[in-house]
């Protein structure tokens, strides 16, 4: 058997197989399978029948048992990382991770063909897909991988465009790129026969000025490897003409007149909303954004007041930048200049030295307001990096709207990190909200801060911009939205069903909606996805396997969230360890206690955690 049909023998897997597969490569017995998986020992030789059977290894007996050692063999020689704990042998050669999620049967061929090409090269190949992921110790081996790897070859199929897991290991990869002097690991992003309109705002943003190639495999089924193949050659670069100058899919979308309410979403929720200004009206009209009572109304009241500063803070997931940017749309059909600018997509070395990241940020601003920067002209260093950003805004870019101008601060949370800096620019923002009540032109200025965590940089309370302003500190849904949210979806729900599904996930947004969303498509049931909800099989696979991955990196966090979800009552921690996981949106904060956030986390860690 070759590399190529290996590797369509291996996507026909199903699921369940995939599980019995990797509980075998890591030398489990049968009577240990039947008991993880809650099978019995008959099914499980029927499965490893079926594996055989798929590798054309027919077995002669029925029982399952005479080609193993052959079916072990092939995935010594073409998937060795498979193996529980064993790594791929290093080599001189360049090494490059292909990562692929989710990728449609069809597509398979193209990635085996990719495979066959880049080894006939001599590169030294690491494969992270879905069945490495749930691999013992796939998620580490990953983590290795990519900090030894020299490129990183992306195949994004529409799932992995939206997928968290993908997502996180794509930012790790983009912060090893950015933190290290040679550059590693180049990334290249391929869209396999996805449109690139897919991908969710916080991948794209990882992505923003790495190479990306649009594969439409049925119409172009070399164009892939060639692109590739040249620019592994180039050393990283990328070479001008090899990468598609327009994609159709990624235009702005056409404003669409919606109903009042849609059956069923076009496509499924993503983890992270976008933190721009939707061009088009589809995500502003959607049927499926629920306001919160008195919260939107007050937020559209306070933007109109001048030098206004609204600070909205809630954990990953609840529709902060979705409010955001339902209140910049506000303050644009008012006439104002909105500006929305998140933090994450800033390199890391931006943020090494205040008047360099007091540059980039108002650069940033001139650019969206259309406007050359003249740094050179305006920014006078030698009154300090402050007053001369200070300065720079009320010569040159507050002087330039003649109503109004909407700063949308994203995910302010990354400057936390630099605690220095962040006191500094924290104070300054502080400062113009003040200049505001005193100086005609600084009451143009108006504010929205977002961020997660609780702020826990020291700071004179006379300089910080958290305890002035409209705070703003979004709730889960209620029984009653999460019901009116069923029935845009289409579904005839009653009080009851949204008791089942609140009692595994509470009124948390993203769960909630990913949940109606499978529903609503007639994909499972209520009853099944509450039966596997918890589990690596269940529908929020990829979300709790992304939180696992980030525990994981911090071991800290690890060892408090178990104690979290092992406790029947409420749990002290320290106060940044409950500061950070409810951040994550993993727990509650009640004063100094904490809880778990909802009964998926607790059923799902409290096993995971447990060894």
């Amino acid at each position: 058997m070759n590399s190529i049909d290996f590797t369509k023998a291996f996507a026909s897997l199903t699921q369940r197989q995939q599980e019995v597969l990797l509980k075998l490569l890591a030398g489990e017995k049968d009577p240990e399978i039947a008991e993880a998986l809650h099978i019995t020992k008959d099914t499980v030789r029927k499965h490893v029948e079926n594996i055989c059977k798929n590798f054309n290894l027919s077995d002669r007996e029925g029982s399952g048992y005479s080609h193993r050692p052959e079916l072990i063999a092939l995935f010594a020689k073409y998937r060795p990382e498979l193996f529980n704990g064993r790594p791929k042998d290093p080599t001189q050669t360049a090494k490059i991770i292909i990562s692929y999620h989710c990728v449609p049967p069809g597509d398979m061929s193209a990635i085996a063909q990719l495979n066959l090409a880049l080894q006939n090269q001599g590169y030294s190949l690491f494969i992270a897909d879905s069945a490495l992921r749930a691999a013992p110790n796939g998620l580490q081996q990953i983590y290795t991988a990519l900090n030894h790897c020299d490129y990183l070859l992306l195949l994004l199929s529409p799932l992995a465009a939206c997928s968290e897991m993908v997502t996180e290991e794509v930012c790790l990869a983009r912060t090893l790129y950015n933190s290290r002097g040679e550059g590693k690991p180049q990334i290249f992003a391929i869209a396999l026969n996805c449109p690139l309109n897919l991908l969710n705002h916080d991948l794209r943003g990882y992505l923003s000025g790495m190479p990306q190639y649009a594969w439409a495999t049925p119409e172009d089924p070399q164009g892939g490897i060639s692109a590739i193949l040249t620019w592994l050659k180039s050393g990283g670069r990328n070479p001008v003409g090899i990468y598609p100058k327009t994609d159709p899919s990624s235009e702005p979308t056409k404003a669409l007149k919606l109903t009042p309410y849609a059956a069923t979403p076009n496509h499924p929720p993503q983890p992270v909303a976008e933190p721009e200004l939707p061009r088009g009206q589809v995500e502003l009209a959607s049927a499926f954004y629920i306001e919160r009572p008195g919260i939107d109304a007050r937020c559209y009241e306070a933007i109109g007041k001048p030098g206004s500063l609204i600070r909205i803070k809630a954990p990953r997931q609840m529709g902060k930048t979705s409010l955001m940017a339902r209140i910049l749309h506000h303050a644009q059909q008012q006439g104002y200049a909105t500006i929305p600018l998140s933090f994450q997509l800033a390199d890391s070395q931006i943020f090494r030295n205040l008047e360099h990241f007091l540059q980039w940020f108002s650069a940033n601003i001139a650019l969206q307001l259309g406007l050359r920067d003249r740094l050179a002209d305006y920014w006078d260093s030698v009154y300090g990096s402050k007053v001369a950003c200070k300065s720079y805004f009320e010569k040159h870019l507050l002087p330039q709207t003649q109503q109004a101008l909407v700063l949308g601060l994203d995910e302010v949370d990354v400057v936390f990190k630099h605690p220095e800096l962040a006191a500094d620019f924290f104070g300054l923002l502080r400062a113009w909200h003040e200049e505001a009540k005193n100086r005609e032109i600084w009451r143009k200025l108006r504010l929205v801060v977002v961020h997660s965590t609780e702020v826990y940089v020291p700071m004179d309370i006379n300089q910080s911009p958290f305890n002035v302003g409209l705070p703003i500190e979004l709730p889960e849904f209620e029984p009653d939205k999460v019901l009116e949210l069923s029935q845009r979806h289409g579904l005839n729900w009653n009080s009851l069903k949204v008791q089942q599904l609140m009692t595994m996930v509470g009124g948390h947004p993203y769960l909630v909606r990913l949940a109606l969303y499978h529903i609503a498509r007639q994909e499972t049931t209520l009853t099944e996805l509450l039966e596997t909800a918890p589990t690596d099989a269940g529908l929020y696979n990829d979300h709790l396997r992304r939180h696992l991955w980030h525990l994981e990196q911090h071991p800290d966090l690890a060892t408090a969230i178990k104690t979290v979800v092992d406790s029947d009552t409420p749990v002290q921690l320290e106060s940044m360890q409950g500061f950070k996981l409810h951040s994550l949106g993993l727990v509650n904060l009640q004063g100094n206690h904490v809880t778990p956030r909802c009964n998926l986390y607790r059923q799902y860690f409290k096993i995971r955690l447990s060894s």
